[in-house]
C-alpha cells in the first residue's frame, strides 16, 4: 500500500426513510489506519435523498484536519450530484432545469465541506453484500427505529 493511502480516511455512508418522506436516518463509518468510528442520528421528517447527503456531511464534518477522503455511497443522488451535477447547478446560480436545486442547503454545505478536503467519491451498489455499507444501512435503520 502507498503512503498516500495509508493516509486516507475511508468513509462508508448511507441514508434511510421509512417511509419517504417520513422518519429518516443516516449513518456513516470512518476508519483511519486501525481506527474506526460510527456516527447516526435521525430526523422525523425528511427524506432519503436528504438523510443520504445528512450521512456524507456529518461524516466530512467529523474530521478534524483537512484530509484526504475515500467516500463510498450506495446513493447515485449523492455521487453523481457532487461529482456531475454541482458544477453545473454553482455556475447557473443552483437553478436547474426545473427551477431551484432541490436539498439546497445540505449542498451548499457539502459544498463547501468537500474544498476543506481532498474527497474522492465512489459509488458502491447497495444491498450487495458489503460489509461496511450493510452496517451503514443497519445503524440508518436503528437511528429510524428509535424515532417511531
Amino acid at each position: 500500500m502507498k503512503k498516500k493511502d495509508e493516509e486516507r480516511v475511508v468513509v462508508y455512508t448511507d441514508g434511510a426513510c421509512d417511509p419517504n418522506p417520513g422518519p429518516g436516518g443516516w449513518a456513516a463509518i470512518l476508519m483511519y489506519k486501525e481506527r474506526a468510528k460510527e456516527l447516526s442520528g435521525g430526523e422525523r421528517n425528511t427524506t432519503n435523498n436528504r438523510m443520504e447527503l445528512t450521512a456524507a456531511i456529518k461524516a466530512l464534518e467529523a474530521l478534524k484536519r483537512p484530509c484526504s477522503v475515500a467516500l463510498h455511497t450506495d446513493s447515485q443522488y449523492l455521487q453523481r450530484g457532487i461529482t456531475e451535477w454541482l458544477p453545473s447547478w454553482k455556475r447557473r446560480g443552483w437553478v436547474r432545469g426545473s427551477g431551484t436545486v432541490k436539498n439546497l442547503d445540505l449542498w451548499k454545505t457539502l459544498d463547501a465541506l468537500t474544498h476543506k478536503h481532498d474527497v474522492h467519491w465512489q459509488w458502491i451498489p447497495g444491498h450487495a453484500g458489503h460489509t461496511h455499507n450493510e452496517r451503514c444501512d443497519a445503524l440508518a435503520r436503528d437511528a429510524i427505529q428509535r424515532l417511531k
